[in-house]
Parts: structure tokens; C-alpha cells; sequence
């Protein structure tokens, strides 16, 4: 009977957009059970509560464990701003790559602001302090401008920091920003995604995803991955879900120039992960990530987890005073 319910309770989610903004405002009202907690204690409990197992900050091996250390001891201000999807990009302007940023439209305060008769289209708009927020809009395609509104005015009133407690995106200012869709019609596989795992500013492996979103823009269950060593080796391993058959991705001709690029941008960081994509030949920046999954990874097998772990050097830091206070 419960899982009738649990089932039923999906269907009217996938089904109902007001259903879903309801649900939207109730997560977001939930984070205040854990304002209690400062971050090290919210890590552990988050951590335990999804795997069932303690979380170890004291000596931390895997890749989740030192992201985890981190995100909890790196308060470079530098980190905020690569976060913020509007101001990285004068980031990577400075790093002498402005000529792969895609194509910005506008940027607003408010979803009510934006007029959808004068937009460029199609387009893809995002919020700027957030993981996960998109929609995609096409003239020529039904949307649904009151849902946009309901729910991106919604988050700019957020804080995304509080979703999973990850520091670069405290404070951030809100604020939705346009930019032209990337469409890909020659991939057989549509819009493919090239996540470039980067330590110390060297590239060490490739995460290939696709159907990252669904056709609304928001993110699909559909996605699949695959890690890559930088010779374009399949690692066998999968990352919070299944792999991509391999025939269906290929190196791109201009790898290397990608790689080069990536580094560039990740050379400040202990670790981050810079997304582009190639389009036509054409390479386009896409964001800096710097805990990804918020730090909670799944490999199988794990191995994995260790090997990726290995690759973090904590040299020099330690978990920051903020982050064993009570959260403010």
C-alpha cells in the first residue's frame, strides 16, 4: 500500500507543474531542520543518512571524503565567483578565453522581467546561483511563461547554499541569465557534455555525459556517463549511474586544444571539473564545478572513489573555523 501511494505520489510530480512547485517550496521550507547543524556536523549526518556509513574527515582517502574536506576548508574567494554562472565568465575572459563563451542574451533580477516577445530564440535560461535550474525556451515550442515565473522567482529568493551546504555558492547574488541554446544535430546523440576532472590545474580524466537534460531544459534521469583517462581510454567504473555504449561517443578532433583550455581555467584549484562542449568543431565553455554531485559520488567499483581520491592534495588546508560554528 505504501509504495502504491510512493508510486502515485510520483506520477502526479512528474505530471503536475504546480505540484511540483509545491514540492519545490516545501524542500526549500525542510532545509530549516538542519540549520541547527554547523556543516561538518550536516556532512556527516547528510553522508550518513545516504550511504550508512560514517563519513571520515579526520584522514580523508576517497574522492567524496576530501571533496567533503574541501568544500569545508577552501574559502578562496575565487571559488565564489566561478560558481556565480554570469560573473565566471569574466573569469575566463581574464584567462585569455573569452572567445569560447557562448553567447549571453541578457541577465535579469527577475523572472517577471524578462520580456519573451523581444528574447532571442531558441534560448536556454539559467539561474546563476544554482545547480540544476534551467529552461529552455523556443518560440516556435509551447512554454509555460507562468510555471518559468512561479518557480525561478521562487529560487531568487534562495540561497543555494543551504541545499547542500556547499560554500561557494554562499551569498551568491541571484539572478537569471540567458543564453543562446547549444543544439548539436550531428553527434547522433545530441548535446554531448565534456567534464574535464582537474587537479592541481592538470587535467587527469574525462566524464562524457549526455541526455544531461530533458527537452524542457530541466535535468533528465536518462543521463549516462563515462570516464575517460586523457588518452581517451574507457575507464570502467560508473559514477551515480549507467555507462554510455561506446560506439555512440567519439575523441573530438580538437581534444587537446579542450584539455588545454581546461587546464587553463582550473590552474588556481586544487580540484575542479570544467565542463565545455564541442560543437561543429567549435568549443564553448559551459561552468566550473567544484564539488561535484556535492560531493557525494557513488563508484562501482570502489576502487574508483580511492584512485580519484588520490589525485586531491589537501597539502595546506585544514577545515575552516566558519565551518564548525552554527550556520548564519
Amino acid at each position: 500500500m505504501a509504495e502504491n501511494r510512493t508510486n502515485l505520489i510520483q506520477t502526479l510530480m512528474k505530471r503536475s507543474k504546480l505540484a511540483q512547485y509545491y514540492y519545490l517550496k516545501l524542500y526549500w521550507a525542510r532545509l530549516k531542520d538542519s540549520k541547527g547543524l554547523n556543516d561538518v556536523e550536516y556532512f556527516k549526518r547528510r553522508h550518513r543518512q545516504i550511504t550508512g556509513q560514517e563519513l571520515n574527515l579526520e584522514n580523508p582517502v576517497t574522492f567524496t571524503e576530501k571533496l567533503y574536506f574541501l568544500s569545508l576548508s577552501n574559502r578562496d574567494p575565487l571559488l565564489k565567483k566561478c560558481s556565480d554562472k554570469y560573473l565566471v565568465r569574466e573569469y575566463v575572459g581574464d584567462c585569455g578565453l573569452g572567445h569560447i563563451l557562448n553567447d549571453l542574451y541578457g541577465v535579469y533580477d527577475r523572472a517577471a522581467d524578462i520580456d519573451f516577445e523581444r528574447l532571442s530564440s531558441p534560448c536556454i535560461l539559467k539561474l546563476n546561483h544554482a545547480s540544476g535550474f534551467n529552461a529552455i525556451y523556443d518560440r516556435r515550442k509551447p512554454f509555460d511563461k507562468r510555471d518559468f515565473v512561479r518557480k525561478f522567482d521562487f529560487m531568487l529568493k534562495q540561497d543555494y547554499y543551504w541545499n547542500c551546504r556547499e560554500w561557494n555558492y554562499k551569498h551568491i547574488k541571484p539572478r537569471i541569465i540567458c543564453e543562446r541554446l547549444l543544439e548539436d544535430d550531428q553527434s547522433g546523440v545530441g548535446l554531448i557534455d565534456y567534464k574535464f576532472m582537474c587537479f592541481r590545474g592538470v587535467a587527469k580524466a574525462l566524464l562524457i555525459t549526455i541526455d544531461t537534460c530533458d527537452a524542457a531544459g530541466a535535468p533528465s534521469e536518462a543521463i549516462r556517463r563515462n570516464l575517460y583517462d586523457m588518452d581517451f581510454n574507457f575507464l570502467p567504473v560508473t559514477m551515480n549511474g549507467p555507462n554510455i555504449p561506446l560506439d555512440l561517443v567519439g575523441k573530438p578532433a580538437n581534444f587537446e586544444a579542450m584539455r588545454s583550455y581546461a587546464e587553463t581555467l582550473a590552474k588556481p584549484f586544487p580540484h575542479c571539473r570544467v565542463d565545455l562542449y564541442n560543437v561543429g568543431g567549435k568549443i564553448y565553455f559551459g561552468e566550473i564545478t567544484f564539488f561535484h554531485g556535492a560531493g557525494l559520488i557513488i563508484f562501482e567499483p570502489h576502487e574508483w572513489a580511492i584512485q580519484l581520491g588520490d589525485w586531491i592534495d589537501l597539502t595546506g588546508y585544514k577545515i575552516a573555523a566558519d565551518a564548525l560554528l552554527p550556520p548564519g
